[in-house]
């Protein structure tokens, strides 16, 4: 009879709901508004009522996220003290759902496996019945995300950003191509090697004299399990055999390919017909092999007291010209990525252009809207923190698409790699921060003072950024630049996504934080995981949920209510539609007689 009861209230007040994938809080904080879920059946898109044995196959279901279907993206996390304890401070989570049995929901949803949810939080959108998906009034994913969330789509979205916002893509976003288009393959050849010379300008100012330049033995590492030698950076032999310098005439090449880039920056070839000067002014092959040698293996340069002054001159007007020129460092490494997958699976990072090339020529698209592989400059001189990589997931929400509404998440959480920063070992472990990466290597930790999990909150980056005395560095350079960054990706896809009024959806993007404390939009995320993988994530998990909630649905009958940690970043001023249906397009007039 108890459950009678509040099914018949929750259908009165329209608070059935549907949970799919691992999920525990949101389920935890919705059966505290007194809303009912209808738990969807294990195998996926046909929700039908379900016969009598099917309520006792619900028992067994519940550990999966309440019998989510098909395979998801993260393992669920098993109910327990510690996920029934989190949040225990705040008022959503003293609920009085938690003193009902399994069996009593079990029954509750068995009551309403005929009635259509109101609300919806589903992993993925095609494990859903798409007739009973348009009937559900909110949803928390959107339809037709590639533009923004594939790898490819956001490369390809931002090239159109000069239609949208007057802002320099290569400001917030590391040059990117996807390499099954052959257009876009070329200009990243020839972008490997204009960097290849502007390197190398670097290297020869690095240490003058007859002394190696861009050297360095790298540290000792154990092979890498699943990381192709190839993909490790060369390592560096001992320079003692090269007797005399060497490629005396480097130096030279590297100045003229980047005063003809400077001349093409300054548009002074705006008329010109034939193929840039910068690709045929030297001998690129035999340029890049000898660069390799300078760069990677130890080879010599001899750099006069003039060519010193010209290399520093021309450094500086690129440096005018190109917003990227500080995080390119010298050894040009760049960041090969499979357009679709997530977690880190298929990265490579490597610093020669063959090695690039050779993947890309097994995945020429067929067609101009395919593309396997993109290609990305890695950020080479990025913000350490006890010498060791990280970068930031940052959530936020997208409430509306038409007019565009964007709501950001005050609080983030930093991902640490295992092993120290080093671009001499290119291995996943120094590289990748993603946490499905990193939980592989087991090894002990280089430096105490990094968390043993490999998390920490924005609360203790911003406490590290205050002993380093960049306390303002958060509130006046990373924050707003990711804000930026996360506007302007939003307007570039705005009309390419799936819009729904009534669905919302939250977002993970990831960034990574220049030396200079400059924030570098990596990619941005659909359905971002909310399994804790620490005690960090565990709150701010946790946190984000319980203020999604409030904000989608708290809101609209409290507009004043509290949102928790959200703020509105952007809202589009609504565009009035002229109603041209019904009208009349005619011209009247008569006709002229000759005299």
């Amino acid at each position: 009879r108890k459950a009678k009861i509040r099914v018949e209230k929750a259908i009165k007040e329209n608070k059935i709901f549907a949970v799919q994938g691992p999920y525990p809080v949101i389920r935890r904080l919705l059966r505290a508004r007194g809303w009912v879920e209808r738990k969807l059946p294990h195998n996926g898109k046909q929700l039908k009522q379900h016969p009598g044995n099917q309520k006792k196959r619900q028992v067994k279901k519940r550990a999966s996220g309440g019998g989510g279907g098909g395979e998801s993206l993260h393992r669920p996390q098993p109910q327990s003290k510690k996920n029934k304890g989190e949040e225990e401070d705040k008022k959503e989570d003293k609920e009085q759902c938690d003193e009902d049995s399994d069996d009593f929901h079990d029954l509750m949803s068995f009551l309403v496996q005929d009635r259509v949810p109101n609300f919806l939080w589903t992993i993925r959108l095609s494990t859903i019945d798409p007739e009973l998906l348009q009937r559900i009034e909110v949803v928390n994913r959107y339809p037709r995300l590639q533009a923004l969330c594939t790898k490819e789509g956001l490369c390809e979205s931002l090239q159109n950003l000069s239609w949208f916002e007057q802002v320099d893509l290569n400001t917030f976003f590391p040059r990117c191509y996807r390499l099954g288009i052959i257009e876009e393959r070329e200009a990243f050849i020839e972008d490997f090697r204009l960097t290849a010379a502007r390197n190398l300008l670097k290297l020869a100012l690095e240490k003058i004299g007859d002394r190696p330049v861009g050297t360095g033995q790298p540290p000792k590492s154990n092979k890498v399990p699943g990381w192709r030698r190839s993909h490790v950076s060369h390592s560096v032999p001992s320079t003692a055999g090269y007797s005399s310098p060497l490629y005396p005439h480097l130096v030279e090449e590297a100045l003229e390919v980047c005063k003809q880039h400077l001349g093409v920056l300054d548009h002074q070839d705006i008329d010109r017909e034939t193929p840039s000067p910068c690709q045929t002014c030297i001998a690129w092959d035999r340029f890049l092999q000898e660069y390799y040698h300078v760069a990677h293996e130890g080879a010599k340069l001899v750099l006069s007291s003039q060519q010193q002054e010209q290399c520093q001159e021309v450094l500086q007007r690129l440096g005018e010209q190109l917003p990227q020129l500080g995080i390119e460092g010298n050894l040009n490494v760049w960041i090969v990525k499979p357009s679709a997958k997530s977690r880190g699976r298929g990265i490579v990072c490597t610093t020669r252009v063959e090695e690039v090339l050779e993947l890309s020529r097994s995945c020429t698209a067929p067609s101009a809207h395919v593309s396997e592989w993109v290609v990305q400059k890695y950020v080479e001189q990025p913000l350490t923190i006890f010498d060791t990589k990280f970068d930031i997931r940052q959530w936020f929400v997208v409430t509306d698409w038409k007019p565009l509404t964007v709501w950001f998440y005050r609080d983030c959480y930093l991902r640490f790699c295992s092993q120290p920063f080093s671009l001499r070992l290119l291995e996943p472990a120094r590289h990748l921060c993603n946490v499905s990466v990193q939980k592989r290597y087991k090894t002990s930790q280089p430096d105490p003072r990094v968390p043993p999990d490999k998390i920490w909150s924005n609360k203790q980056f911003q406490a590290h950024l205050a002993r380093l005395g960049r306390a303002d560095a958060w509130h006046r350079v990373i924050v707003p630049g990711m804000k930026a960054a996360i506007r302007n990706a939003l307007r570039c896809t705005q009309d390419l996504v799936g819009s729904r009024k009534g669905s919302f959806e939250l977002f993970g993007a990831d960034f990574l934080i220049a030396e200079d404390c400059q924030p570098w939009l990596l990619e941005i995320n659909s359905c971002p995981t909310m399994s804790p993988s620490s005690l960090v994530t565990r709150r701010l998990c946790a946190n984000v949920q319980r203020d999604t909630l409030r904000l989608v649905l708290d809101r609209k009958d409290n507009p004043t209510c509290s949102i928790g940690a959200f703020e509105l970043l952007y809202k589009e001023a609504a565009v009035p539609t002229c109603l041209h249906v019904g009208l009349r397009l005619m011209v009247e007039g008569c006709s002229l007689k000759p005299p």
